[in-house]
Formats: structure tokens, sequence, C-alpha cells
């Protein structure tokens, strides 16, 4: 175990720190590669099997069929990802959270129909014939297909979000000392002064005066400092009230800052601000919160 100022010595060289601007591009670059390579795959498949059984079938008809659904998946993709990430299935959530999971599925396999056969009906159209589709049947039959892909993007969003956190380092409350041990009148208080954080196998502390602000992420809060980030499992409101209040206010619903890392407050005409931060970053404060952060500055 280290200290943080000797882990932050090593940021430069940290390949995951440098790939964070670039997650979300990749990541957008991956789901499109895949349902791309998917409905061609598909097209293939369907053609030849036509084929295989003697059937005419003119190539638009069965690339339209799987470019359809595929492309309605995709567009459905983030709001399944934006689920996973506000209500993660942990060991503790996961039978709690399950209906919401099913009726999330039911809801992503009606968009799915529904998207693919307007898409289906406007294709057929244009190329002057009809599209029909029988949802008495039809329905349930997508649905068993359509659960299977909702199940796996699922547990893709969850594995992925797991295999980040350990790459990037997940922060920890530290417990409780052993019998015997001295304790920091501020951690008597409740008040965290240093963090765990787990990365690869390793253990190093954050102390509380290195965090420069913190950011809610789902039912994560992300602490930012020296230019990493680091998600602690818990509520904004359960840290803040954790944290020294003379130190640490909040700006917004989502953030928090450390004061003395304020480097000015621009205001908007809206009746928000921009907090500029002393490292580079500018932060959102709604109204609701300007005064806090007049009163602690």
């Amino acid at each position: 175990m280290h200290d943080s100022h000797a882990d932050a010595g090593e940021r430069g060289k940290d390949f995951w720190n440098r790939h964070l601007p670039w997650r979300l591009p990749v990541e957008i670059a991956v789901w499109v590669l895949v349902f791309g390579a998917s409905a061609a795959a598909n097209t293939t498949v369907v053609l030849i099997d036509a084929g295989r059984h003697g059937q005419v079938l003119e190539t638009w008809e069965a690339a339209t069929w799987e470019s359809s659904s595929a492309l309605v998946s995709l567009l459905l993709v983030p709001a399944l990802l934006w689920l996973c990430e506000r209500q993660p299935l942990h060991a503790d959530t996961w039978l709690r959270r399950l209906p919401l999971y099913l009726l999330a599925s039911i809801a992503w396999s009606l968009l799915h129909v529904a998207g693919m056969v307007l898409l289906r009906m406007a294709v057929y159209a244009f190329m002057g014939d009809s599209y029909s589709f029988d949802w008495g049947v039809g329905l349930p039959y997508e649905y068993l297909k359509d659960v299977r892909t909702f199940a796996l993007i699922v547990s893709i969003a969850h594995g992925y979000s797991w295999l980040w956190r350990r790459l990037q380092g997940e922060a920890h409350l530290l417990g409780r000392p052993d019998p015997g041990i001295p304790v920091r009148p501020a951690e008597r208080a409740g008040r965290p002064e240093r963090f765990l954080v787990r990365k690869l196998g390793r253990e190093f502390l954050v102390a509380s005066d290195d965090i420069e602000w913190l950011q809610a992420s789902g039912n994560y809060v992300n602490l930012h400092l020296a230019g990493r980030t680091y998600p602690l499992r818990s509520t904004m409101a359960g840290i803040e009230a954790k944290l020294d209040p003379d130190r640490f206010v909040r700006i917004h619903r989502s953030f928090m800052v450390r004061l003395d890392q304020v480097e000015s407050v621009e205001p908007l005409d809206s009746g928000d601000s921009r907090v500029h931060m002393r490292g580079g970053d500018v932060l959102p404060c709604s109204r609701r919160h300007r005064d806090a952060l007049r009163a602690g500055r």
C-alpha cells in the first residue's frame, strides 16, 4: 500500500487514463460494428437458407429484414445502457431490480418490433411492394428473440462496467481500524480523511484533501483528483454527509467541489453559474446551490 502522491506521478503513463477521452466514441464504434456485422451475417444466412429451400428471395428483402432489426436495436442501446448505469444489478440489488428489467425487456421488444415494422413498410413501399406483419404470432416470437439480445446487452454492460472499474481503480471507505490503533478525530466523527483505492490487485490510499471535485454517476460518485477518476459506490447525499462541510460544498445535484480548488465562478444569464477549477475543469453550478458556494468561499 502506498500514498496517492507516489501513484499520481505515474498518471502520464497510465493507458486507461489517456484512453478516457476516447471512451465514448470507441464504445459507439464497437456497438455500430457489432450490430452492422450481425445484420450482414444474418442477411447472408437468410439468403443461403432461401436458396437451399428453393425459395425466391430478393437480396434487398433479406437486407431490409435484418438491417431494420439491427438499426432499431442499435438506436435502443443507449436507453438500455442508461438503465444499467442508473439501476445496476449488484449482489445486494439484483433480486429487487429484476422486475424492472423484465418490464424493460417488454418495452424494448415492443419498441424494437414497432420500429422495424415501420422501416420495412417504408422500404417495401419505396420498392413498389407491401409488407405485412402478423402481430398475434409475430410479437411473441420476436420477444423470445429480443429477450436474448436484451439479456446479452445487459450482461455485456455490467461486465464492461466491472472491468472498467478494476482498470480505472475503485475507491472504498476505510473500515474501522483494529482495536488499539489510534483513530483520527475527523474519522472518529464519521468524516473519512482517506479512501482505499483498489486497482489491478494493488491498494493505495487517497487523502480527502487530494480530492478536487466529485460527480454523481448512477450508483457511484466519481472522485476526481490529479487528473484521475476513482468511482466510489455511494450516493452524492451519502458522501456529502461524510465530508467536511467547511471544505466541500455541493454546487449541483450531481457535483460537489473542494472549496480551495475553486479558481473563479462565472455567472450566467440563466441564473446558474460555471465553476472554474484550478485544474482547468469547468463545472455547472445551479442557482439553488450558488449561495452556498458563495458563503463557503
